[in-house]
């Protein structure tokens, strides 16, 4: 069985071909990129058409009229709002996940009256009893929908449905209007103390919610619909391939990692990062912003807290660290591939960070460039180098980027464990997996023993792959799912590391409730 995933992530598509036998084979793959654009008034968009362009030229690179497609699936990310008119086209610019400037809407509808953690506690108990779980974030995506409706009421006039992004792909391939049962959770108006698939009534009309805006909703494993004609001409596919409904890179990265049964968990470390475990029931913690979202297979559950900039402080660090001076990545311009001394980000990295000591002779830096999420809500949080002196070098300056993105994960761990117990083992997957030093830099923090897999880059691609995978052949087993998936390297914490790890993790922690006023009046929107 050949399939096409694609995952459809912040900054690009990576579209893959795998082959999908014993193992999930990956036969090609190919990237394009596209842009999202953030603003000072909080707001963080990008344009569908973009998406769509990038899923063609990736497409036509890996395939031609000879290749065998059998099934196309995605991994995506989650929580953005799209809202399209009946041909499926979309209204305005997508809202992303890291938009935030529905501050002020939150606050009038969520926050007023008696409160509990912030929040309206009538609201706050009829949410949780509805739905397991709160849109507690100004981030959530309702926020985001009564944004438009207040501020744009003549494009709000004209809206058909309200999607999410691999859903608006899908509309466009096959002009069915779904959402998988996972997307629809992550609206966080999701009914789940229904049998039936649906929408809450009760938390629509709470919020001023329109029902006829909300799609279908279907499992992860469904086919959504079969491609068009005129989308498989565009594509250079055939027509009528099935299109299966997928899953949001929060369900589908862990089933590519492999992490699928009760108790997994697994770190992600990608543009965002999180760390995930895999449950049988709902749980929620409104204190630390954790809550479980429905998982890409019926029953189950991620235990999930999120890191909107882990692998984008990196990006930030090539982008003014490295690429601006030291000439030393691929991608600068200056110099050709012959010429670099590196051929990635991740192994110049590597190799630098190990010329600085364990816990960056205490400089640490703290990874709330878009303001943070977990476990803190605060938009106005940002990043910083803490404790620097006049012997810190550059070197430390980027192991203590790596170490503060691993001590914010090291803190979800904590916040987990207080209400989930998570694994002893944990899979590390995502493009910061590539880097050994990074995965025992992780080991070392958390006190975890770390495996990744193969291809940790293609972790969504993979969970799309096998997703459709099941849907074609429901009757396989969770065993040979897992076995499908390939294991690559493990890293054992080391023990001499860990007195000053655990003395800057402490400090760390401190770093926000010191600055949280400072970061207020600097940063407010």
């Amino acid at each position: 069985m050949n399939i096409i995933s694609y995952d459809i992530g912040t900054t690009g598509v990576k579209t893959c071909l795998f082959e999908a036998t014993d193992r999930i084979k990956l036969i090609a793959s190919a990237f394009d990129g596209y842009e999202i654009k953030i603003s000072h008034d909080g707001s963080a968009e990008q344009d569908p058409d973009q998406w769509w362009r990038a899923i063609i030229n990736s497409t036509k690179e890996i395939i031609d009229e000879n290749t065998k497609v059998d099934a196309i699936s995605f991994c995506s990310q989650m929580q953005s709002l799209v809202l399209v008119d009946k041909e499926g086209r979309h209204l305005r610019p997508s809202m992303s996940y890291m938009d935030q400037r529905a501050g002020e809407i939150k606050k009038k509808v969520l926050e007023s009256g008696i409160k509990v953690s912030g929040i309206n506690v009538n609201k706050l108990l009829r949410s949780l009893y509805h739905t397991g779980a709160v849109s507690g974030s100004v981030k959530d995506p309702v926020w985001k929908y009564l944004w438009v409706k207040e501020n744009e009421p003549e494009i709000f006039a004209k809206v058909y449905k309200w999607l999410d992004v691999k859903e608006a792909i899908i509309a466009r391939m096959t002009k069915e209007f779904i959402m998988s049962e996972d997307s629809a959770f992550a609206t966080l108006i999701y009914e789940m103390r229904s049998k039936e698939k649906v929408f809450s009534k009760s938390i629509m009309k709470m919020l001023g919610v329109d029902p006829k805006h909300m799609p279908k909703i279907i499992s992860s494993e469904d086919i959504a619909g079969y491609l068009t004609k005129e989308s498989a001409e565009e594509l250079g596919l055939k027509e009528g391939i099935p299109v299966y409904a997928g899953g949001g890179d929060a369900s589908l990265i862990g089933v590519g990692a492999g992490a699928i049964m009760p108790g997994d968990t697994h770190v992600y470390m990608g543009t965002s990062g999180w760390v995930s475990t895999v449950t049988t029931k709902t749980l929620i913690d409104t204190s630390a912003m954790v809550a479980t979202v429905v998982g890409a297979f019926e029953g189950k559950y991620n235990y999930f807290a999120e890191l909107e900039t882990a692998g984008k402080c990196l990006e930030w660090v090539k982008d003014h660290l490295v690429l601006d001076e030291i000439n030393a990545y691929i991608e600068k311009k200056s110099i050709t591939e012959d010429e670099a001394l590196y051929k990635s980000l991740y192994e110049y990295l590597s190799e630098v960070m190990l010329r600085a000591k364990p816990g960056s002779d205490g400089v640490i830096f703290t990874p709330w460039l878009h303001g943070n999420r977990c476990p803190f809500e605060d938009a106005n949080a940002r990043g910083m180098f803490f404790n620097i002196s006049l012997d810190t070098g550059k070197t430390e300056m980027l192991r203590a980027v790596i170490e503060g993105v691993c001590y914010h994960l090291r803190w979800f761990f904590e916040v987990h464990d207080k209400k989930f117990k998570t694994s002893e083992v944990v899979r590390f997957v995502g493009g910061g997996a590539h880097s050994e030093t990074t995965s025992q830099i992780l080991a070392d923090i958390t006190g975890k023993t770390i495996v990744t897999v193969k291809d940790p880059q293609n972790v969504g691609a993979v969970g799309a792959a096998i997703i459709a995978y099941k849907g074609a052949n429901p009757h396989i087993s969770w065993e040979d799912l897992i076995d499908k998936i390939e294991i690559d390297k493990t890293f054992t914490p080391n023990p001499d590391n860990k007195a000053v790890y655990d003395k800057s993790y402490e400090v760390f922690k401190e770093l926000y409730k010191s600055n949280k006023d400072n970061f207020a009046k600097m940063n407010k929107l």
